[in-house]
């Protein structure tokens, strides 16, 4: 189960609240964060257990009706994304996961929101928009100019990439900037960042292989050494057995 990138529609949150009378699997009651979103689309086909994006977040729906469905927010889900700063009349991106026969259009998204990052600035060219986004070590080495990201959940090409400012550029075209909520929001506001899924299983194998390639390389330089030292060792006994076997003429030991 995975998402496109491609936004469905913008919802608008209708209400988020904390609720202490969560039931727990054990029967008991706790206190839980709650979200409602009135929307159109992301309700087809809509079925309690079913996932939604939601500005690229992938969240389980609790409750749905005609016109608006539910979904619970961890706690590990307000730390890492942008869900906590949300009020109500605030618009979300929307998307339901596809199915095996869909059309990908964007990227594979998995909706796991790596972190949040800022908007930096917003600049014009022609119809389309530049947007400056900062982000922080543990994703800049798995974001690179001409790759995916999602943002907000939308698939986009990341244009360029600062390593020491810590930030990454996208351009979004006229149609792109009606269906989504990044150029509603404000400099200084706050987006889901999540990095292309297939860098970081690739990083991972990769990482793997480096350490592996460490070791045989450290067992490498030892073997050489040994080795070295072995050749000094047969070297210096075929000289001390050489010095052994000569005699000058005239001298009756030698050595003396």
């Amino acid at each position: 189960m995975v998402f496109t990138g491609i936004v469905e529609e913008m919802g608008t949150v209708v209400a988020l609240h904390r609720k202490a009378n969560l039931e727990m699997w054990d029967g008991s009651k706790s206190e839980g964060f709650v979200l409602k979103v009135r929307c159109t689309i992301a309700l087809q086909g809509a079925y309690i257990g079913c996932s939604i994006a939601v500005n690229g977040t992938c969240l389980t729906v609790t409750a749905f009706d005609a016109t608006s469905f539910e979904v619970n927010c961890a706690p590990e889900t307000l730390r890492r994304t942008d869900l906590g700063d949300l009020a109500v009349g605030s618009l979300v991106n929307l998307e339901r996961s596809m199915t095996a026969g869909d059309r990908n259009s964007g990227h594979f998204v998995q909706g796991h929101v790596d972190e949040a990052g800022k908007i930096l600035e917003f600049k014009k060219e022609g119809e389309s928009l530049w947007v400056k986004i900062s982000l922080s070590d543990s994703i800049l080495p798995f974001v690179v100019p001409k790759g995916y990201i999602a943002v907000d959940g939308t698939s986009l090409t990341v244009c360029e990439v600062n390593q020491q400012e810590k930030w990454f550029n996208l351009m979004l075209i006229a149609h792109t900037q009606q269906c989504i909520v990044i150029p509603k929001k404000k400099v200084g506001e706050r987006v889901n960042l999540e990095a292309d899924c297939l860098g970081k299983y690739a990083a991972a194998a990769v990482s793997g292989l480096g350490e592996r390639v460490a070791i045989l390389e450290s067992r490498l330089v030892r073997a050489q050494a040994a080795a070295s030292l072995g050749v000094a060792l047969a070297a210096a006994a075929l000289l001390l057995k050489a010095l052994g076997d000569f005699r000058p003429s005239g001298v009756a030991e030698w050595p003396p």
